[in-house]
């Protein structure tokens, strides 16, 4: 088969997580090609379309369209040349200004891929054909290693506290001012944002920390509590998403309320501890030749109904 994916191109480059669920399908023999999205918002989206139907018009090959996040879906499905499967992410339908696109996205596409059950009802699909297929993790890359070793690589002190925060501190939906306010009254503790870090950089850092703080109002997964198991990494979460089934049976993980001192607690009891926990074997069913397996099979049932 041959397929394109379609997603945004204004970050100059491809999601990771796109990357490597696209590098793990073609180990199956698929032949994939991009075609990235320049421009914001629904207009600047739009304003792709002859392009993309340009490309499919040239180049006749293509068996499906995968796309990526509600708004890359709706360009996608305008064209009815070559059948298009839409995965959400969550975003893309969580949040009001995009949940509209995503679910007419949804209406227009030949299958729909969810990355947690939970977007399918949001956008009130109750077909027994929905597929729920969550990103998958590399866990060639993020697996665990001596904190000292990730320390000296990344320069940080052999005797702080780190706590790494869940994602940029200017994520509004990440709720940086509670994790703020959490880690300032730990003595010798500093919070690191995750910001414009390569996949290796993560890795590195989930093994130099001394924790992962998620303080989100809102998550489908999250996939950063994955990596951070993968590695073995403490977590200290609130309840959202699958975090609470990810870290069921997983030492030296918590999960709280919007609670500043219950976090405070918390990140002092990981502290004390001083121990890893066992959660890469709570998220080998989350590898990406698994994932790219089940991504293959929606690709199959669309080609066959097309």
């Amino acid at each position: 088969m041959r397929i394109l994916i379609v997603a945004s191109g204004n970050s100059y480059k491809i999601s990771p997580f796109v990357k490597e669920q696209v590098n793990s399908l073609e180990k199956h023999g698929l032949a994939i090609d991009y075609f990235l999205i320049k421009g914001k918002g629904i207009v600047g989206y739009l304003k792709n379309y002859f392009l993309l139907r340009n490309k499919l018009t040239k180049n006749k090959s293509y068996d499906i369209i995968h796309a990526h996040y509600g708004l890359s879906g709706l360009l996608a499905s305008m064209q009815k040349l070559v059948p298009v499967v839409i995965t959400f992410h969550g975003s893309d339908v969580n949040l009001w200004h995009n949940y509209l696109y995503s679910w007419l996205a949804s209406r227009l596409s030949a299958r729909n891929i969810f990355v947690h059950s939970d977007l399918s009802k949001k956008l009130k699909i109750y077909s027994r054909d929905i597929d729920i297929i969550p990103c998958g993790i590399d866990l060639n890359i993020f697996k665990p290693m001596p904190i000292s070793d990730a320390r000296n690589k990344l320069g940080l002190n052999q005797n702080k506290n780190y706590v790494l925060f869940s994602s940029s501190f200017n994520n509004k939906i990440k709720n940086y001012p509670l994790a703020r306010l959490a880690v300032k009254k730990i003595d010798n503790c500093e919070l690191i944002e995750m910001k414009d870090l390569s996949r290796t950089e993560v890795s590195l850092l989930m093994n130099a920390v001394d924790m992962l703080l998620v303080t989100s109002f809102s998550e489908t997964g999250p996939l950063v509590v994955k990596e951070a198991l993968a590695c073995n990494c403490p977590i200290i979460s609130t309840n959202v998403g699958d975090v609470n089934k990810l870290i069921k049976n997983v030492k030296n993980c918590f999960i709280t309320d919007y609670n500043e001192k219950e976090i405070q607690d918390k990140i002092k009891l990981i502290l004390e501890s001083k121990e890893k926990t066992n959660g890469r074997d709570a998220v080998k069913e989350y590898r990406l030749d698994l994932v790219s397996i089940k991504i293959l099979k929606v690709y199959e049932k669309v080609k066959y109904v097309s």
